[in-house]
């Protein structure tokens, strides 16, 4: 079974928030697919389960804040082997709003929920899925400087002028999840990095 994790931050206050990219696309995805998520109180995660493709999928929205993201994906995933069939989609202040890049068994970046579910199942090696939040300049991402600012820029929502980007970005996001749904991660790699 692949089971496809989406991070954010849980609350009103936080729909629609640049950190909420991962949460707010699988939601996407979900309901395209017609998922109908449930609250697992064991797991603190909103889950639902169903196929795409004929593919057996899992998908999953912790329901705790970021940093903490680990307790929830650990109770799904408890094996290496399981762990391989896992995607975690999250927001990326190293691309530019709109740009994605599917990546294996790399570093988090400094993305404490990335950091979070890496201690928690003991392993690196599990699919990612960065979505590119940062403005952009000369085809370039324009991070913001110092961690205060980094933190208000990434809890700060799309801007009037930044939506149409964003909406493009979460078309191409849904047909990238499809592709790695149906076809698998070096499929995806090649068809959208």
């Amino acid at each position: 079974m692949i089971t496809i994790v989406g991070l954010g931050n849980p609350g009103e206050e936080y729909e629609n928030t640049r950190h909420n990219a991962g949460r707010e696309n699988v939601l996407s995805f979900a309901k395209k697919n017609g998922f109908e998520f449930k609250f697992d109180k064991k797991a603190n995660a909103e889950a639902a389960s169903g196929a795409v493709g004929g593919k057996k999928i899992r998908l999953i929205l912790p329901d705790t804040y970021m940093n903490k993201s680990g307790s929830a994906v650990a109770y799904f995933i408890k094996t290496k082997k399981q762990a391989e069939d896992l995607l975690v989609i999250h927001d990326d202040l190293d691309l530019p709003l709109g740009k994605i890049r599917f990546v294996f068994a790399r570093g988090s970046g400094g993305h404490k929920g990335v950091e979070s579910i890496k201690r928690a199942i003991k392993t690196d090696e599990f699919a990612r899925l960065r979505i590119g939040i940062s403005k952009e300049a000369r085809g370039r991402a324009k991070k913001p400087v110092g961690e205060e600012a980094v933190v208000k820029f990434v809890l700060s929502k799309i801007t009037k002028n930044e939506e149409e980007k964003y909406k493009k970005g979460r078309k191409e996001i849904a047909k990238a999840l499809q592709v790695f749904a149906e076809e698998g991660l070096t499929k995806a790699m090649t068809d959208f990095n």
